[in-house]
């Protein structure tokens, strides 16, 4: 999967992963040694990482966000530990679509001191086929958990981070690891909360710690938390109460694209629906830093109103927006609506909200990266597009200058 990587990882079924002749200690998944979440369920197999808190989970209105939200993109395991080989027993659930090829099992990244060294899968696991793209509708078979296992880590004591599958639900079963471990020291980085949609969320990365986020995360030297959640950046409330209520260094929140692509608003209600957001979150967060990113470039939807809807050409899934552009008067939105409006509201707001700032997320992928890395389904960015957009808000946030300069260790 990835040349430079020494390790192997080793794919094993639950039963297979048990070794008689291993000296295990098995360390239960506890918050101790999660990062990324805001909450967590025990299930009947485990515990199962959330990124929206109850409360908020009581509200959501469909199931798309019901799953996305399930779905820990940036969640990760974090310990301190000697061992040299690791397990983790898990239940994956994986979404297909009805009449196109299974995808590839998610893909579970370690990470030692910082730096990627082994990766894994889980076969088998619950299958939720998405019958119909437009409404969603899904049925669940149930499956077998499984076991991730990683060998010949160094035999030295070491920061581990286990970074889960961002596109499919995962309890966790159990930690078994032939040294024993701690919860990773606190490095006194910043905590950076990011909020936006599919793109935020990794559609289209291969692996958890390549979604765009995390790169600039890793860039900057912060911690992350990742509220990107695919179709379902659409200024709910609910979201807005969660960052809110989470602690957090410096914010971002990436708004517009679904707002656009699921054409839910007019401009008279995405107006005072984005203060009300942004509203929200500076009760919790008066004066933290605070980042408004506008849609990357999207062609199909840069002066053409949603809804979108998928384009089938053969087996390939792509999108179309079905608006009429003329529509534009009369208050329909397109992302260049969205960018002018932001840009305007936060314009307007910074004249009191000195911590409030604005990115053109044209900036982080525009027309000349269109060129080099044309968005696959033409609507989210291919692997290599994801890197570009990681270095660009790693530069022009985290980088001098910019709204969440700062100097980490």
């Amino acid at each position: 999967m990835h040349n430079n990587i020494s390790l192997i990882a080793e794919i094993l079924t639950e039963a297979e992963a048990m070794n008689p002749e291993q000296d295990w200690i098995t360390t239960p998944v506890t918050v101790d040694i999660l990062r990324g979440h805001l909450d967590v369920e025990a299930t009947a197999h485990g515990l199962l990482p959330h990124r929206l808190p109850a409360r908020a989970r009581r509200q959501i209105p469909d199931d798309q966000l019901a799953v996305a939200e399930a779905q820990p993109s940036g969640v990760r395991l974090a310990f301190r530990t000697r061992a040299t080989t690791i397990e983790l027993d898990t239940l994956p659930t994986k979404r297909v679509y009805r009449g196109f090829p299974a995808p590839a099992d998610g893909v579970y990244d370690l990470l030692v001191d910082g730096r990627l060294a082994a990766q894994a899968t889980v076969a088998g696991g619950n299958v939720r086929t998405i019958i119909d793209m437009v409404t969603q509708t899904a049925e669940l078979t149930e499956g077998l958990a499984g076991t991730a296992r990683f060998t010949g880590l160094p035999a030295r004591d070491k920061d581990v981070e286990i970074w889960l599958p961002h596109t499919e639900i995962t309890e966790l079963i159990a930690l078994r690891t032939d040294a024993p471990i701690e919860p990773a020291p606190d490095r006194g980085r910043k905590v950076w909360l990011h909020h936006g949609s599919s793109i935020s969320h990794g559609s289209n990365a291969t692996h958890p710690s390549a979604i765009w986020p995390a790169l600039a995360a890793a860039q900057g030297g912060v911690e992350l938390v990742n509220l990107g959640f695919g179709g379902s950046a659409l200024l709910d409330p609910f979201t807005a109460r969660a960052i809110r209520d989470t602690p957090a260094d410096l914010i971002s929140l990436k708004i517009g694209i679904n707002v656009v692509n699921g054409d839910v608003m007019r401009l008279r209600a995405f107006t005072p629906a984005a203060h009300g957001f942004l509203d929200t979150v500076r009760e919790g967060h008066p004066t933290t830093p605070l980042l408004v990113v506008s849609p990357i470039l999207c062609p199909i939807q840069e002066d053409t109103p949603g809804p979108l809807m998928p384009d089938f050409d053969g087996r390939t899934l792509r999108f179309k927006a079905t608006g009429d552009p003329a529509d534009r008067a009369a208050g329909r939105l397109t992302l260049n609506v969205i960018r002018d409006e932001l840009a305007r509201i936060v314009e307007q707001r910074a004249a009191d909200d000195p911590n409030l700032h604005y990115l053109d997320g044209r900036d982080l992928y525009g027309e000349k990266d269109y060129a080099a890395f044309p968005l696959p389904d033409e609507v989210h960015p291919d692997p290599a597009a994801h890197r570009l957009i990681g270095e660009n808000f790693g530069r022009l946030a985290f980088g001098d200058g910019g709204p969440f300069a700062t100097r980490t260790r």
